[in-house]
């Protein structure tokens, strides 16, 4: 792993149902350092207190779904889904 410093990227977030709920927002512009989706969600998580583990959510990225592991980008429209309930 590299020790050089994380450069801080611009990304623009968008809550639904509970995620919405608890950050009380429905979207937002955020700068961040996160590498990943992961981070990024695991630093909202603290940040907003967020109940749903990593493992429940799905990440979607410019309106395709992606890996929690792959690489932010900056610029990137990143929206967090939660399990859904139907009926």
């Amino acid at each position: 792993m590299s020790d050089a410093p994380k450069t801080p990227k611009t990304i623009y977030l968008r809550y639904f149902a509970q995620l919405r709920e608890q950050s009380e927002r429905e979207q937002e512009e955020r700068v961040t350092t996160a590498q990943t989706y992961g981070e990024l969600y695991q630093e909202l998580k603290i940040q907003y207190g967020f109940t749903l583990d990593l493992a429940q959510i799905k990440v979607a990225a410019n309106d395709r779904f992606v890996a929690l592991d792959q690489p932010l980008r900056a610029g990137d429209e990143v929206v967090f889904i939660p399990p859904v309930a139907g009926g």
